[in-house]
């Protein structure tokens, strides 16, 4: 009977701290994209069953979100128990470490959703926390926690942002039809999805063939939304400097990546207030994107959204640079017309790249497909820096 009643007040107790830590994830999502360098992280403070305080990180990465719960808790802070969706940092930095915060707060206790893998906080927050005599729940809805910022992590342990590569193609895998028309293969739902993820990520990335066929924007009209970086992978520089990526009005650049050979020359043709040119590594004329990823890295972006076309797409996936997949599938057979995938030669079919987790749900009139490149493609691990302060 005891045992019993035991179980209960431990289920109980559980779900009371998932039901809270759902929260502080929720606030942390509905910031995705906007924290760079930083991860996102959602923080609330709670007493009894009513939350006196919320925050989550700002814009930029700062103010970090349990200094903006603990402010807005006030003196309620004191016996609390705070929900942080991210190991609390350690480290000093633009701000005191978030752990010393708390601790200082004097919350009784704090539940966190994961560990942070920055060598500057791993584990440490956590011992900062239990010196002050707080007790510390780690580990709560974990899985969700990591992949809230699977970003930032991937930056941390591989010093490349997450790369995301989406791809809408026809039934019969045709992204374009044999004229070179692509609009539109997918839903307006689809487009719409297409644009939330591009205010959750840094940049996004397309070959020039996609910039000629296309001309696209590459913007995020949204609501609310906010523009990546939008990078234009152009080695023989054949894209036209008129193109609507280079003179599209926004609050963030447009990026030209070419070779050193032909550096001097977009230059001259490129570069203006708003469009930054810059020579990548190359092998022939083909761009390493492998060192590419890594130099968006060092500049602290977190996930990069690769729209295409085939020949990026296949180029990608054989630089390794690609972690999940994403394929919008509409109800049309083409017949005839551009591949979703070139640049990208397997011999037999135990050489096809495998991928794990796959799932489908519909969007609109659209199936989308999502997978995750699976792990063991010789990916480095050597990170830049993590959070700041």
């Amino acid at each position: 009977m005891r045992a019993s009643v035991g179980r209960r007040l431990l289920d109980k107790a559980a779900n009371r701290d998932q039901r809270f830590m759902r929260e502080a994830l929720a606030l942390a999502r509905d910031r995705l994209g906007l924290t760079t360098p930083n991860p996102t992280v959602g923080c609330v403070i709670v007493r009894g069953d009513k939350v006196v305080g919320r925050g989550v990180t700002g814009r930029g990465g700062r103010p970090h979100g349990e200094t903006q719960a603990l402010a807005d808790a006030g003196a309620l802070a004191r016996g609390a128990t705070a929900y942080v969706s991210f190991e609390p940092c350690a480290h000093f930095g633009k701000t005191p470490p978030c752990a010393n915060a708390l601790a200082a707060a004097g919350v009784k206790r704090v539940v966190i959703g994961c560990v942070d893998p920055d060598p500057r906080v791993r584990g440490r927050g956590i011992a900062i926390l239990k010196r002050a005599k707080i007790e510390v729940a780690a580990g709560v809805l974990e899985a969700e926690a990591q992949a809230l910022n699977e970003g930032f992590i991937t930056r941390l342990t591989h010093g490349r942002p997450l790369g995301i590569l989406k791809l809408a193609m026809s039934m019969d895998g045709r992204i374009a039809a044999a004229s070179g028309d692509s609009r539109w293969i997918s839903s307006p739902a689809s487009r719409e999805m297409v644009h939330r993820w591009r205010r959750e990520c840094d940049a996004v990335m397309v070959g020039a063939g996609t910039v000629i066929a296309d001309n696209p924007r590459l913007t995020c009209r949204i609501a609310g939304g906010r523009d990546p970086v939008r990078v234009v992978i152009d080695a023989r520089l054949r894209t036209a400097p008129a193109a609507r990526v280079y003179r599209e009005r926004s609050s963030a650049p447009a990026i030209l990546v070419t070779t050193l050979k032909n550096l001097a020359r977009a230059r001259r043709r490129y570069e203006r207030p708003g469009v930054e040119v810059i020579a990548a590594t190359a092998r022939g004329a083909k761009i390493e994107l492998g060192r590419l990823m890594r130099e968006f890295g060092r500049r602290g972006w977190c996930r990069v959204l690769i729209e295409g076309g085939a020949n990026l797409a296949g180029s990608a996936l054989s630089a390794g640079i690609v972690d999940r997949v994403a394929f919008f599938v509409a109800p049309k057979i083409l017949g005839a017309g551009l591949p979703a995938i070139d640049a990208m030669k397997s011999r037999r079919v135990r050489d096809a790249l495998q991928l794990g987790r796959l799932s489908a749900r519909p969007v609109g009139d659209d199936w989308l497909l999502e997978a995750r490149v699976r792990a063991g493609n010789g990916r480095g691990r050597v990170g830049p820096a993590g959070r700041t302060g």
